[in-house]
């Protein structure tokens, strides 16, 4: 199936009102067991790679990208491509030529007036060449942006930020943090919900891996769109590689990493049958 635009995933989710996951992609096999779980959940897909992700691959992003794209045009579900937490401008302007759709600029660690600036020339380069651009907005002074803990995003300033830029989806903090391995995070629906009647554009929530499948299904019925999820997929993958070589005579690397690789699958068909069925009766599988 040829690759699709996120701006085309995010608009279909946003109209049925359930949300688009979009994995983070670090190896191949990220790659591979990704759209293996969205084939599995018969859901499309966004496969996503940030900065941090390239720089692992030594600042290159043409190989993955392309390794990527090329398992994504093979799938038999709709499946977008999308650059993730690039703060690198060099980085962004490289986006259109590798062949993603989409693009997450990050400047929430810059105080408010100059992400606009920012965030508002990333929009209009992004827009010419025919970019979706995604923002988050930051709190001035916070060092880990918009998810330092206890941050929130206000709904007024988020507007404002929204109309001052010009960006296609808004990144919002409404209680999740990134790295976590543990799913205990709790959100603030009502606020999701003050968000979505506050700006035009689709929300997107970062973080997801540490949230809990009934506070995930709160926040798209409360308005998240787009649901990014990356920390939950490694441990899956490590989890699995791990056990896999306790065979101290095991060289070959296959062993571990197709295992590592059904268990990504596994997580994505389960993450995305819970985003596509937000108003169905939820089972809660959190333990």
């Amino acid at each position: 199936m040829p690759l699709v635009t996120t701006q085309t995933l995010i608009d279909d989710a946003r109209a049925q009102r359930i949300g688009v996951g979009a994995f983070n992609v670090i190896t191949l096999e990220h790659a591979e067991g990704i759209v293996a779980g969205a084939e599995q959940a018969g859901a499309p897909v966004i496969l996503q790679i940030s900065e941090n992700a390239v720089k692992f691959h030594g600042g290159r992003l043409a190989p993955i990208a392309a390794a990527a794209a090329a398992v994504a045009a093979q799938a038999a579900v709709p499946v977008s491509l999308h650059l993730d937490h690039v703060e690198d401008t060099a980085l962004l302007h490289q986006a259109a030529d590798a062949g993603m759709s989409s693009v997450m600029f990050d400047a929430s660690h810059l105080d408010y007036e100059d992400n606009v600036a920012a965030t508002r020339a990333a929009a209009e380069w992004a827009h010419e060449r025919g970019l979706h651009l995604e923002a988050e907005l930051g709190k001035v002074g916070g060092k880990d942006g918009a998810h330092a803990p206890g941050v929130r995003t206000d709904p007024g300033e988020a507007a404002a930020f929204v109309a001052a830029t010009g960006v296609d989806s808004l990144a919002v903090a409404v209680g999740s943090s990134h790295a976590m391995t543990t799913r205990t995070a709790r959100l603030d629906h009502e606020l999701i919900a003050r968000l979505r009647d506050a700006v035009p554009v689709p929300l997107v929530l970062h973080g997801s891996s540490g949230v809990a499948d009934a506070e995930l299904r709160g926040a798209v019925a409360a308005g998240i769109v787009k649901v990014n999820i990356g920390t939950i997929l490694n441990v899956a993958f490590t989890g699995a590689v791990r056990a896999t070589l306790t065979d101290p005579k095991l060289v070959d690397p296959r062993k571990y990493l197709a295992p590592a690789r059904t268990e990504i699958a596994a997580v994505v068909q389960r993450m995305l049958g819970l985003l596509n069925t937000v108003d169905g009766p939820l089972a809660e599988t959190d333990a």
